[in-house]
């Protein structure tokens, strides 16, 4: 004999959890683009508008952790992961352009994994700012990412991440730190920096 009230039981939970879900990914992706503006303003310098979009991004981050707490399965939604990420990123990127200062995991309110993976995708929105400030001739800036990246990576060279999509983006980071070495060479030759 089967128990219909278990069945329609279940029929109702997966409902719900569809429907969170959908929540949730639409949420999610306010929250990317909304991250992704804010980093695009802080490279053309209008850090007003980055900073009204990042506290944005906090209350629309507050919505999607009261679809999680609704349901914790949902926590796995790779939506959800990747714009906290983007969210980790435009946050530590605006801090670092306007304090010089590198905001923690807890500040931001993150877990670890995806505070180190919007940490390393933050590489090369950094390298892209030393680029194009020594363009502009502001050598003392490419100068100062590059020592910051290069204390980022010193951190990370601590951890054990093995084969995970934490270690490919650490990857990166090696490249990025390449760039910016390449390129304090080159002024360093071109005697533009000591």
């Amino acid at each position: 004999m089967i128990n219909k009230k278990s069945f329609a039981a279940m029929r109702r939970e997966l409902e719900q959890f569809d429907s969170l879900r959908e929540d949730l990914i639409k949420t999610s992706r306010d929250l990317l683009k909304l991250s992704k503006a804010a980093i695009y303003n802080i490279h053309r310098h209008n850090l007003s508008e980055a900073s009204k979009q990042l506290t944005k991004a906090k209350t629309i981050i507050k919505k999607m952790n009261s679809f999680i707490k609704k349901d914790a399965a949902l926590v796995s939604v790779g939506a959800y992961s990747e714009a906290l990420e983007e969210y980790v990123e435009a946050a530590c990127y605006y801090n670092f352009i306007k304090n010089n200062k590198l905001p923690t995991a807890k500040e931001l309110g993150v877990n670890t994994v995806v505070y180190l993976q919007g940490l390393c995708d933050l590489v090369g929105e950094l390298v892209r700012k030393a680029i194009n400030s020594s363009i502009t001739g502001d050598f003392k800036t490419a100068l100062k990412i590059r020592d910051f990246v290069s204390d980022i990576y010193g951190e990370l060279m601590m951890f054990d991440f093995r084969n995970s999509p934490v270690r490919r983006k650490f990857d990166s980071i090696k490249y990025g730190l390449d760039k910016l070495e390449n390129l304090i060479l080159e002024l360093k030759l071109k005697k533009k920096i000591k």
